[in-house]
């Protein structure tokens, strides 16, 4: 069963433990890449008139992604990645879902954050997949989790 580590990481933070994954899992590798990457600035929730904060505010926001090459045909499982925005996954990542044919795959989902869990966030990414890809709710993964952790949450997964 061949996987795939996707992920969008705005600070960091989420690269670092989609990196880990991949080697956990023997997994490729692949940033979604913002076209027009985030400022500081962009990511300042406190600000309304932020990048991030408008994009989150219409749920219909699809920021551009860098087209990379990326056949999703080779994979059956596709750990996806992100940042919790909003007790939800940016915007970002629908783009990226409805960029490129997951029909028939799993999506476990993964994600850092700040002090939120998932929310809605299953609710809102479904309808940017087809009916017949499955999408589970994964694991908050904060702070610097070892690969112990991340084996352990993998096998509990029974794929």
């Amino acid at each position: 069963m061949k996987k795939l580590v996707a992920y969008f990481s705005a600070s960091g933070t989420t690269q670092k433990v989609a990196e880990k994954l991949a080697k956990v899992v023997d997994g490729d590798l692949f940033e979604i890449i913002p076209k027009t990457p985030y400022t500081d600035a962009d990511l300042n929730w406190l600000d309304k008139k932020s990048r991030t904060s408008v994009e989150m505010g219409d749920k219909s926001s699809r920021p551009e992604i860098e087209h990379n090459t990326l056949d999703t045909s080779k994979y059956d499982v596709v750990f996806l990645g992100f940042p919790i925005w909003w007790y939800v996954a940016p915007t970002i990542i629908n783009t990226f879902l409805e960029s490129y044919d997951f029909s028939n795959k799993t999506i476990i989902l993964f994600a850092t954050s700040g002090g939120s869990g998932f929310g809605q966030t299953v609710k809102f990414l479904q309808p940017s997949v087809s009916r017949s890809t499955t999408i589970r709710e994964g694991k908050l993964l904060n702070g610097n989790p070892s690969e112990d952790t991340l084996t352990s949450w993998v096998n509990s997964l029974n794929l």
